[in-house]
């Protein structure tokens, strides 16, 4: 008889009690489906791809982490079973298409299924977020959340220009800082690039930030360029650059 699936838990917080004014999140660090769910229905070549999890994204988040002694929130489980940027509400939270692939696994999910998976994977994850925001405001320490993704380098057809983005919406003075601070327009840098964020398509921005009161961002980095360990740790030493100038200036809303 085989012997049972070990299963990562679905939330992992490193550093908790790091002095950083960031917060840092990762929702899609991790590609794990468990056995159970037969991949979905898809096959090893597409659940390696950017539609089961952010290439690189745990890598530079990680190294940031370490280098800026922030905690750090990571996803245990593949964005294809619930995406936990996303309303569990949402029509993306569990996509029956990601970008142009059908995902059969996820085809006429019963009411018991999307709650099963909201209860597994979604509420832990925004669980230990809040408690650390909530540990954190307790104490009387800063907290700005950045979330931290990947994007890939053509989207249906289109090649992206950027190598990186910063997305955000009340946070204007420290979103357009960070952005700056990464070197703008003239090093690739876009601002609220690939997408701009709503209320339907995220909930890191709107629920940990701005209804707390917070800045909040999602930085979006090029999956190509932190692919490997070397693109991924000069990109964590870029960011933490960047935040770290930042902070001295104290550039918050």
């Amino acid at each position: 008889m085989d012997a049972p699936e070990h299963l990562p838990p679905p939330v992992r917080v490193l550093n908790e009690t790091g002095a950083s004014p960031y917060v840092l999140l990762c929702e899609h660090a991790s590609r794990f489906i468990p056995a159970a769910y037969r991949g979905l229905g898809l096959g090893d070549h597409d659940l390696a791809r950017h539609i089961a999890w952010d290439i690189g994204a745990a890598q530079v988040a990680t190294c940031l982490s370490a280098t800026l002694d922030a905690p750090l929130v990571l996803a245990g489980y593949s964005r294809l079973l619930i995406d936990l940027n996303r309303p569990p509400h949402s029509e993306t939270a569990i996509p029956e298409i990601s970008e142009t692939t059908s995902i059969p696994g996820n085809r006429g999910l019963s009411e018991a299924e999307r709650a099963r998976r909201i209860s597994a994977y979604f509420d832990p994850f925004q669980a230990a977020v809040g408690h650390l925001l909530d540990a954190r405001q307790a104490a009387g320490v800063q907290s700005t959340v950045i979330g931290i993704h990947s994007f890939t380098p053509v989207f249906k057809g289109f090649v992206r220009p950027w190598q990186a983005g910063i997305l955000y919406r009340r946070a204007r003075v420290f979103g357009h800082a960070l952005a700056e601070a990464l070197g703008g327009a003239s090093s690739a840098i876009a601002e609220n690039e690939p997408y701009a964020i709503d209320d339907e398509s995220d909930y890191t921005v709107p629920v940990h930030g701005e209804a707390r009161g917070l800045d909040a961002v999602l930085v979006e980095i090029r999956q190509d360029l932190i692919a490997d360990d070397e693109g991924a740790a000069s990109w964590a030493s870029r960011l933490a650059q960047a935040l770290k100038s930042i902070e001295k200036r104290q550039l918050y809303t």
